[in-house]
C-alpha cells in the first residue's frame, strides 16, 4: 500500500447523521494556513469519540 497523507489533529466536531453513523471533523486554521490538513469523516456509531480527542488518520492507495 502506498500513503498518500496522515493527518493527526484534535477531533472539533462529533455530528450525528443517522442511527447508524456519526462524523468526525476537524478544520483547524485550514484558512490560515494552506498546509494544515483537515478531516471529515463518517464512522459507525459506538466509536466512543468526542471533541478534542487526538486521532490519526492515515489515508493508503490500495
Amino acid at each position: 500500500m502506498t500513503k498518500v497523507a496522515e493527518i493527526e489533529s484534535e477531533i472539533e466536531f462529533v455530528a450525528v447523521i443517522n442511527e447508524r453513523k456519526d462524523c468526525l471533523m476537524a478544520q483547524d486554521n485550514t484558512q490560515d494556513d494552506p498546509a494544515c490538513m483537515w478531516f471529515n469523516i463518517d464512522v459507525p456509531k459506538g466509536h466512543g469519540l468526542k471533541a478534542g480527542d487526538r486521532v490519526r488518520i492515515i489515508v493508503e492507495k490500495l
